[in-house]
This record gives structure tokens, C-alpha cells and sequence, in this order.
């Protein structure tokens, strides 16, 4: 009888050896073409390279990028020759050596900056972008501090700065120079409370000396005329700030028999009299 599986293996066999013969040899034509095609791009990137790095070589090397006007915009504070020196330009220089970045850094070293853009005005002038800070209180933490309109302490005061400002006491030095968040959202509802009051007729900034952090976080005000407190609470300063308006011109020729003010209980205005001392606060 015949033998069926040696016979299937025989066949299996037979069939991989045609396969085998099949294969064909490698084409050296396409293997050429691709050779071809990687030595053309590796020959072009490096042309490309060695292109560019002579090609910045001659515009380092140029006469026409020479910076002869740095210009100025957007200042108020600082002099246009002031932030010249800060950035360190020098009259001459090819505008493509510039780390426009850095120089834009260095001018914002300066405490009245906020943002400097610095940029290329071809051929031969620079650009330079102020954004200057903008003081709207004055921040008691040992030192007096400007707080800017963002909320951010940003310069100790000097004797030739404006201290025509509200002042801002009780907060605590160590905690500000952390950044505390609980300090920051403070500072920002303060600026919101003295833009608030900026707007107002009856009652506004030029009623005011002084604005107190309380230990319970709560805020108070102080009145310019006998440094009368008024009690501002955590929130809804607008609506609170409305009453007391209302009634402000009545209260006024009495700031010096008052305690206090409380504008905390709703829809009511608080007044204590017979202050025992004139001088306390907090």
C-alpha cells in the first residue's frame, strides 16, 4: 500500500525547492537608484548648512545691519536713554548678534517694567516695546512698597517717589515674600476696591488714608478726615461702599465723635460713638 504521508512530505518539499528557484536575484539597477537618492539628500542637506552658516557669516560681516537708532515706545516713567543703557545695545552692532530675548529680560530688571518687546526694524534699527507698571497703593511691610494695578508688590519706595498714595497696612513681611496665595487674592481685591472707589463722588479715594487687613482677614477702611474706621467686611464692597454714600455728606461733620462705622450688616449702616481713642487701629 502505498505510503500517503511521506508521499505529502515529498510534495512539500518539491514545492519549496521551485520557490526557491523562483527567487530572483537582487535588481542592482533599483539598489543603485536608492544610493542615488540618499547621496543626493545627505549632499543637499549639507550644502544647505554650509550655505547658511556663510550666508550669517556675511550678514555678521555686513556694513548695511548696522544699528544706528535704538527707539523708544510706550514709556512714561523712564527716560528713553535709561532703558538704552539697560539694554546694553551699543551703537554699531549688527542687529542679527542681538539675543533680542535677553535684552528684552535685562530691561525688565528694572521694577517699573512690567514687559519689554525688543524687535528688528530692518536695516539699521531696534525697537524697543515698554509696558510700564502702574502704582496705585503703597504697601506698609517694614519698608514702603508700591502695589501695582495687577496686585503685585513691585518697588520699594525711594525718596524722590510719589507718596500721594492710600496706604496699605497689616500684612505681614515674610508671608508677601513667599508669595502667599491667600496674600495675592487679597491684593487683588484691594485693587478692585480701590478701582471701585476711584469712581466715586461722595466717597472715593480722596476720603481715604488708609486700607487695614484685619487678623480675621476681613478688611477695613480709614477715613483721611480723623482716621475714622469703616468696616468693609470679606465682600460685596460695591454694595456696602452705596449705603454708606448715601449717607456720607450727613456723617461727615460727625467723623470726630465717631468709633467706628460698621457696613457689614445687611441693607444697615453701624455707627458707634464716643471713639475712646482717635489713634487706635486694627
Amino acid at each position: 500500500m502505498r505510503d500517503l504521508k511521506n508521499s505529502r512530505q515529498n510534495t512539500k518539499k518539491m514545492r519549496r525547492n521551485r520557490r526557491k528557484q523562483k527567487r530572483k536575484a537582487p535588481d542592482l539597477r533599483k539598489v543603485l537608484r536608492r544610493l542615488l537618492r540618499v547621496g543626493v539628500a545627505l549632499f543637499s542637506t549639507v550644502l544647505i548648512v554650509v550655505g547658511g552658516f556663510f550666508v550669517s557669516q556675511l550678514l555678521l560681516a555686513s556694513d548695511l545691519f548696522r544699528v544706528e537708532k535704538i527707539s523708544v515706545i510706550g514709556q512714561q516713567r523712564l527716560e528713553q536713554r535709561h532703558v538704552v543703557a539697560l539694554s546694553d545695545i551699543e551703537p554699531g552692532v549688527n542687529t542679527f548678534s542681538l539675543d533680542l530675548d535677553l535684552i528684552g529680560r535685562k530691561i525688565e530688571e528694572n521694577p517699573w517694567v512690567r514687559r519689554a518687546a525688543v524687535q528688528r526694524i530692518f536695516p539699521r534699527q531696534v525697537r524697543i516695546e515698554l509696558q510700564e507698571r502702574q502704582p496705585v497703593a503703597i504697601i506698609n511691610l517694614g519698608y514702603l512698597y508700591y502695589l501695582d494695578d495687577d496686585g503685585e508688590i513691585f518697588k520699594v519706595l525711594e525718596a524722590d517717589d510719589s507718596f500721594d498714595f492710600p496706604v496699605i497696612t497689616g500684612f505681614d513681611y515674610e508671608r508677601a515674600q513667599e508669595h502667599d496665595e491667600g496674600y495675592a487674592r487679597t491684593l487683588k481685591k484691594i485693587v478692585a476696591l480701590l478701582q471701585d472707589l476711584n469712581r466715586r463722588e461722595r466717597f472715593n479715594l480722596g476720603q481715604i488714608s488708609e486700607i487695614h487687613l484685619e487678623k480675621d482677614n476681613s478688611l477695613a477702611l480709614f477715613t483721611l478726615a480723623d482716621s475714622v474706621k469703616v468696616k468693609l467686611g470679606f465682600a460685596g464692597f460695591t454694595r456696602k461702599l452705596d449705603r454708606l454714600e448715601r449717607i456720607y455728606a450727613d456723617l461727615k461733620p460727625k467723623l470726630k465723635v465717631l468709633d467706628y462705622i460698621d457696613l457689614n450688616v445687611a441693607e444697615k449702616i453701624i455707627v458707634r460713638i464716643e471713639r475712646p481713642d482717635k489713634t487706635a487701629k486694627g
